[in-house]
């Protein structure tokens, strides 16, 4: 449940972070019977940077998870059609009904976040926000054996574990306390402006490419849509450090006129704007520890792939945890890293906006065969 305080001093796994990728993996977890405390330093329910988007992938482990019904109540837009725009041609792609689903989704992160949390509670998690990571704590023989924990009233606990997962984001407390190495770095990143609006005639994701641009078009939650904008991330700064709205709108008509010519219509929205982060493969478990999400694994998001990846990830390091062995976690590297690689190389082809309009339609066609596998890798599991 979600409590104020922490109720013991000791468990069979501590996650920290509550977001998609450690929320998921406590409820796993604790669906398994093991006793679990998930931390947060923020707060419940509260908003996230996201593209929002999930993947076939991650909607089918929604469904298995029992999950997917409260994403629809929620009023998460149906997806049925992604449709590639490059330039004056469009490439619609429909959304097959197979593996137990029908659409697609993409909801806020107030809402996805927020279930899977409840889901952790409801498995029998106990959760507290507002606990900030201190320190590990550490047995002679140098495996991590717990947590120092601040929380907000400037109480301090420690906490034992036989595993602590950090799920704390790309630059993870948990991964610099146990100097987890980065092993593979990308050589391109994006930088990404976007906000949300309403009265947008969208159907289905929408992804729009010319070159030196891109933008999306996301049906998200209460008839909302997130539109973004994305630029090499060396232009960022030149480009929206000052009057970033007038650069969105001045930049996403030359890559989306029609959408952009429906926004203008609909009025101003709040931007949001990442600067871009090189992409890298971080080593993922140690004795005592497992890092997932992207405190482990962290690709660009342009090809808006870093929900789904959150969440096979917490699969595949939850059935390592309760396998109990150090081999375990070392094979959930393996099968982290065998199912990311092609995903990983062609986002960040894709994100060095090299391309011209001919070969960019072959690098989506490489990440789809990607997608391919990943799903039938989910659907086995």
């Amino acid at each position: 449940m979600i409590r104020d305080t922490i109720p013991s001093a000791r468990y069979d796994a501590i996650v920290v972070g509550a977001r998609c990728a450690g929320a998921a993996t406590a409820m796993l977890l604790a669906r398994a019977g093991r006793r679990v405390l998930l931390i947060d330093r923020g707060r419940y329910g509260t908003d996230a940077l996201s593209t929002h988007a999930l993947m076939r992938g991650a909607v089918v482990q929604l469904h298995r998870w029992n999950l997917l019904p409260a994403v629809v109540a929620s009023g998460t837009t149906p997806v049925r059609k992604a449709t590639f725009f490059y330039g004056g041609d469009s490439l619609p792609v429909p959304i097959n009904a197979r593996d137990g689903i029908d659409a697609l989704y993409a909801p806020r992160r107030t809402v996805l976040d927020r279930l899977l949390v409840d889901a952790a509670a409801g498995a029998g998690a106990d959760v507290v926000f507002g606990m900030n990571l201190r320190a590990l704590q550490w047995s002679a023989s140098g495996r991590v054996t717990g947590v120092v924990l601040d929380d907000d009233g400037g109480g301090v606990h420690r906490v034992e574990s036989r595993i602590v997962v950090g799920a704390d984001g790309l630059r993870s407390t948990v991964a610099g306390l146990v100097e987890a190495p980065i092993y593979r770095v990308g050589q391109h990143a994006t930088a990404t402006m976007y906000g949300h609006w309403s009265a947008l005639e969208v159907d289905g994701y929408g992804w729009y490419f010319v070159p030196g641009l891109s933008a999306a078009a996301i049906p998200t939650n209460d008839g909302q849509v997130c539109v973004s904008l994305s630029v090499p991330a060396t232009r960022f700064t030149e480009l929206f450090a000052h009057r970033h709205d007038r650069a969105f709108a001045d930049l996403l008509p030359r890559v989306a006129p029609g959408l952009a010519e429906q926004m203008a219509k609909a009025g101003p929205a709040r931007l949001h704007g990442f600067p871009g982060q090189t992409g890298f493969f971080r080593r993922a478990h140690g004795p005592g520890w497992a890092l997932v999400g992207d405190a482990g694994y962290f690709k660009d998001p342009l090809t808006a792939h870093g929900i789904t990846d959150a969440l096979r990830d917490a699969e595949l390091a939850a059935c390592a945890i309760e396998a109990g062995s150090d081999e375990a976690l070392a094979d959930y590297q393996a099968q982290r890293d065998a199912a990311s690689l092609a995903l990983f190389e062609a986002t960040d082809a894709i994100a060095s906006f090299s391309w011209d309009l001919t070969s960019v339609r072959v690098l989506h066609e490489a990440l789809a065969r990607a997608m391919s596998r990943e799903v039938k890798l989910l659907v086995s599991a």
